[in-house]
């Protein structure tokens, strides 16, 4: 008796680390460190000296969870079309390890923590500029313009490109132009990050009737996008040095990682492998966190100097 009621405590143990770890994985929370680094780097830049840990602490936790809510609601709306999707056949509720109602209570329990962490302890403005990202990415691009328009990345990549305002404003309560500069940069970067895994999915998106640039024009006329747009993130990204918000080591930081970047891309187009698409998304994302980390060190190195 003794050894079968262990043996049940067990599996109700093993069961309640199964369903842990399926809500953590609908929260992308790979993609969700990334938004919150950028969104630090929105706040270390946006004062001159060291961040108050009383904004600082809820700030981050406030974007993160309203992020992590955003990603769940992704997992939600598009649980159909993951269920065919090789990529994403095997997600949490494709699987059946959570039901489409838990994660919809789970979703709107992080989104409404975070809101209220935000609008409490840090200010309403970044709470309600935060609130629109989840909205923008949720609804506006997963609900509507994934399903609508080959420029669905291109348009609804605003809602994840916002971070670093948020950060921004969890400081100093203000939009700014140098913010928005942040912003550019991550809104320029998304179209070729996210059309080099489009064409390494181009068959999937497909079958599952999701326009996305390479089947709607092709993988040659998406891979000639992806090139253009690295030029012109190269642009972008020298912007904060030109305008005084960043020094040396950001400039050199942001030519060889963009360099790189157009590298993979000319790659792509010109010299392209059956891998070479899938290695320019992994180095992408690669690009932007050594970008935005060179940002954070230029700056603390220009406030010691």
């Amino acid at each position: 008796m003794l050894v079968t009621l262990s043996e049940s405590n067990k599996n109700r143990l093993l069961s309640h680390i199964k369903n842990w770890r399926a809500y953590y994985d609908i929260t992308k929370p790979k993609v969700v460190a990334l938004l919150v680094l950028t969104a630090l780097v929105g706040m270390s830049l946006s004062v001159p000296g060291a961040l108050p840990w009383q904004v600082l602490i809820p700030a981050m936790l406030g974007i993160g969870l309203l992020s992590s809510a955003a990603a769940a609601i992704n997992h939600i709306v598009d649980k159909n079309i993951d269920t065919v999707m090789g990529r994403t056949h095997n997600r949490p509720l494709p699987e059946g390890k959570i039901t489409t109602q838990s994660a919809i209570t789970f979703a709107v329990s992080l989104a409404v923590m975070g809101f209220a962490l935000l609008y409490g302890l840090v200010n309403p403005l970044t709470a309600y500029l935060t609130l629109s990202g989840l909205v923008g990415y949720s609804f506006i691009y997963t609900l509507y313009l994934k399903r609508a328009t080959p420029q669905n990345i291109t348009i609804g990549g605003l809602a994840g490109a916002i971070p670093p305002l948020l950060g921004w404003t969890a400081m100093t309560n203000e939009v700014s132009g140098n913010a928005l500069l942040l912003v550019l940069i991550i809104f320029t970067w998304t179209p070729p990050h996210f059309w080099a895994l489009a064409i390494h999915r181009k068959d999937e998106y497909a079958k599952v009737n999701i326009p996305m640039l390479p089947v709607t024009h092709g993988v040659e006329f998406t891979k000639t996008q992806i090139l253009l747009y690295t030029v012109l993130l190269f642009v972008v990204s020298l912007l904060p040095y030109l305008v005084g918000m960043s020094d040396i080591l950001y400039l050199v930081s942001a030519c060889i990682l963009n360099t790189i970047f157009f590298a993979y891309a000319w790659q792509l187009k010109f010299h392209a492998k059956a891998d070479t698409a899938m290695a320019t998304f992994k180095f992408s994302i690669v690009h932007l966190m050594l970008l935005f980390i060179a940002l954070l060190a230029d700056h603390y190195l220009m406030a010691i100097s």
